[in-house]
């Protein structure tokens, strides 16, 4: 993996100037401006939340002709220093922040400069007309991710189901009781299904950490011991150690494809360990920093909250297609090495592992999963999204879904 990530460092590297560099299409020279993102700490290279930024910068940058500058934040000192930085050229149509960490650096710096316009992600900040909160509604992605072990898990006539989670911070409440939600509701539709009753257990670790794949691979080892037969990495970093314990567990076992599986989060990581992870839940922050750049552009910038959920595409479970679609955002000497490292000659051999690779989960699993994809989009079924330690421990004592969606506010 330490190998892996380097090379794939290498590669993005190769794409962008990170601090003083920008990304013009075609070498031209910008004729609307530049924006600039300041990453949190983890940065890129972490296969999720901050590359997804990226992609949704850079794309935003080519489309509108804009330079980008990145600044990497390498602890949370940084935050503020970082932030002033760049507000201080008074040249950015829009500074992206990355991550609810940087909430408070944000509030302070978009005071000092109320002339420039802010975007974070995950940052709630309600009362600034120069910052957009961008918020997602993990909670729904979370279901779909937590029906879909729910039901690998009862089919098989499993019991457990596990997810690794990164610091105990209020989003990661809000990852943690949509899996709880979607769990249960597989319990319930597996009932009327099959006529039998399941109890499927939820094992939980909160890590501490989105960089620490050792600490990661910790808590699925005991996970897995425990009897999880999916896990729901919500880590980051921390959480690529999840596959691989996943990954070591297959080994021992001689096969080459799940269960037992793990679900990758933010961006579509079914492509780093195919045959271990049966699917993602998509967190699209590149949808959201692309929105905010767009809104910069347009002149329709607004301060407050933007929310995406299922209906605004803003989260979902991902397909083969939108696995591929990230495989293929990488540099082209990153995706060779990576078909190599993993043993294919062709990224066709890659497309065709990851669909045989879901083709271990029956079809009428994968069809539920989109049932209730459909009812939370009409807002037939909704799910709780906790902030606080109170409410998700509501969460975690509920018996039903049912229960869970009466604390849906």
């Amino acid at each position: 993996m330490k190998k892996w990530l380097s090379l794939f460092l290498i590669g993005l590297m190769a794409l962008s100037v990170v601090a003083s560099g920008c990304i013009s299409p075609g070498g031209e020279e910008s004729t609307k401006g530049a924006i600039a993102i300041v990453y949190d700490v983890g940065g890129r290279g972490d296969l999720s939340f901050n590359d997804m930024a990226y992609l949704g910068a850079s794309k935003a940058a080519k489309d509108f002709n804009l330079d980008l500058v990145e600044l990497q934040s390498n602890s949370e000192d940084d935050y503020v220093k970082n932030l002033e930085t760049l507000a201080a050229q008074k040249k950015y149509l829009v500074i992206i922040a990355v991550g609810f960490m940087m909430t408070d650096a944000v509030k302070q710096v978009a005071d000092e400069y109320p002339d420039q316009k802010f975007a974070i992600i995950d940052g709630y900040i309600p009362d600034k007309d120069n910052v957009m909160s961008i918020l997602f509604k993990e909670n729904e992605g979370s279901a779909l991710a937590g029906a879909l072990a729910g039901l690998i898990a009862a089919n098989d006539g499993k019991d457990k189901v596990g997810i690794v989670l990164g610091m105990e911070i209020p989003v990661l409440y809000k990852f943690e009781a949509g899996y709880r939600f979607g769990v249960k509701w597989a319990e319930d539709y597996y009932k009327q299904k099959e006529g039998k009753d399941v109890t499927i257990d939820v094992l939980y670790q909160y890590t501490g950490s989105f960089g620490d794949a050792a600490k990661g691979k910790a808590a699925a080892r005991a996970q897995l011991a425990q009897g999880a037969w999916v896990i729901y990495q919500v880590a980051g970093g921390t959480g690529l150690g999840v596959f691989d314990a996943v990954g070591e567990v297959l080994d021992s076992q001689g096969k080459k494809m799940g269960p037992p599986f793990a679900i990758g989060v933010d961006s579509a990581q079914d492509w780093i360990k195919p045959g271990v992870i049966i699917a993602s839940m998509m967190k699209r922050v590149d949808v959201g920093v692309y929105k905010a750049v767009e809104a910069a552009v347009n002149g329709d910038f607004r301060g407050g909250i933007v929310e995406l959920g299922l209906k605004e595409g803003g989260v979902g479970i991902s397909t083969v297609d939108d696995v591929m679609a990230m495989f293929d955002s990488l540099p082209e000497d990153t995706q060779k090495q990576k078909l190599k490292d993993l043993g294919f000659n062709s990224r066709d051999e890659l497309k065709k592992y990851l669909e045989d690779t879901r083709a271990q989960v029956p079809n009428w699993i994968w069809e539920a999963v989109n049932d209730l994809a459909g009812k939370i989009k009409t807002g037939t079924i909704k799910v709780p999204a906790p902030m606080d330690k109170d409410g998700i421990i509501e969460v975690r004592n509920a018996k039903t879904w049912q229960e869970m969606m009466e604390l849906a506010k």
